[in-house]
Order: C-alpha cells, then structure tokens, then sequence
C-alpha cells in the first residue's frame, strides 16, 4: 500500500505507514517502507531511522545510497561524502554505485564545489552509449551541473542527451532544453481565464448593438404605420 501510495499521495502513504510500523516493527521491509515514506516527506531524520532499523536487520548495502542523501537532506554533506567513500559502495550493484554517485555531486553542490560535482559525475556510465534505467537522471544532473558552472554550451549538449535518453519522462530535461533554446509555452488555463474575462465585455458590446438595431427597426416601423394612416385618411 505504501508504494502505490508514495509518489500520488506521499502524505497518505506517511500515514499508512505509521500504522503498519505499529503493528509490525520488526518486520525489515516495514522498516524500509516506513523510511521511504519519511523521506518522501523530507522527514529526514526519521526516515534514516528507519533504514538504519531495515539495514541492521536485513544486512543488505542496499540503503546506503539513500541513506546517505538522507544526510545530505540533515545538512551534513560532508557525512554523505564520507558514505560515498566507504566500502559498502563496493558492495553495491552498479545501480547502486550510480545513485551513490549522483548523491555524492549533489554533497559538492552543497557545499558549493561546482567543479567537483562535475568532475564525480564523470563516469564509463555517463559516457556510455547504451541506455539505461540511470542514464537520463545521470545525465540531467550533468547537465544541470555544467549550467549552475556556467558552462551553457555544454549543459545544453547534456540536457539534449538527457531527452533523448529519458524514455519515461522521469526529468524535466526537455522543459529546461526549451528554456536554453528561448522557447517559451504558453499556459492554456491561463488563456481561458482571459478568454473568460474577455467574454463580458463583448457581450455588453453586442447587447449595445442589438439594442441599437431594435430602436432602428422600430423607427423605421413607426415611419411606416404613419404612412398608411395618412394614405387611409
């Protein structure tokens, strides 16, 4: 229930969550459950709780790399780096080692190493051909990365490779291309709004019209019964 909850309610998967915890703390993927549904909150603190709870039952590396961009979200960059280079990472899936990747460039972000971050995203998986379920968010946070260096030229380049590898739109990566490009989008909600209220004053003028036509015919048709009178006389 918790993850079909998450992404469409994560306030409402928090709450289901507190419940099963409740009712079965010692079951580790109820831990693990419980800690996505804290992080999916920003609840940084009680979601690394919980994964440390799931990780100490379990044994499993699994966790590291959210574990450590829990830190990152506490303020502690520095004790999410020191994750990114312990030896659990050597024990994770290459999945695993990406995501472990893309936290520890956003640690140097924080600590406003922009240069750093650039250089920890350069990776074989970066610059690898073949698309994988990483590929798009490893790309996107290269590219978003070179921009915040002011490397436009490149960032470009990146965000261009990050669309074309982001299959099921899991980034903006095509919004902020077009924002590089000057393309802008107009909001269609906000065009009907002013559509809306565009409409009143047409009416009012169409009214004016109508009511205008009216006196005329009538005019027109008092012109006419005059006529007949007189010719009747």
């Amino acid at each position: 229930m918790v993850a079909r909850l998450i992404d469409e309610d994560p306030e409402g998967a928090y709450a289901y969550s507190k419940i099963a915890l409740r009712l079965a703390s010692r079951v580790a993927a109820v831990r693990e459950a419980g800690g996505f549904a804290a992080y999916a909150n920003q609840k940084y603190s009680e979601a690394l709780a919980e994964f440390r709870a799931a990780r100490r039952m379990t044994g499993n590396v699994d966790l590291w790399p959210v574990m450590a961009d829990c830190e990152r979200g506490l303020g502690r960059p520095e004790k999410a780096l020191d994750m990114a280079g312990a030896p659990e990472v050597h024990k994770l899936d290459k999945a695993g080692q990406v995501e472990m990747r893309l936290v520890a460039a956003g640690a140097r972000r924080d600590m406003d190493q922009l240069d750093a971050a650039i250089v920890t995203l350069q990776s074989p998986e970066l610059a690898s051909s073949s698309v994988q379920p990483w590929t798009a968010r490893l790309r996107y946070a290269y590219a978003d990365a070179l921009l915040a260096a002011g490397r436009t030229g490149e960032a470009r380049e990146w965000f261009a490779k990050a669309v074309e590898s982001d299959r099921d739109s899991s980034t903006d990566a095509s919004d902020r291309l077009a924002e590089l490009d000057g393309v802008e989008f107009l909001d269609a909600l906000n065009e009907d709004e002013q559509d809306e209220r565009d409409q009143p004053a047409q009416s009012a003028e169409q009214v004016g019209r109508d009511e205008q036509e009216e006196r005329g015919a009538k005019g027109e048709q008092g012109v006419e019964d005059s006529a007949r009178e007189r010719d009747e006389d």
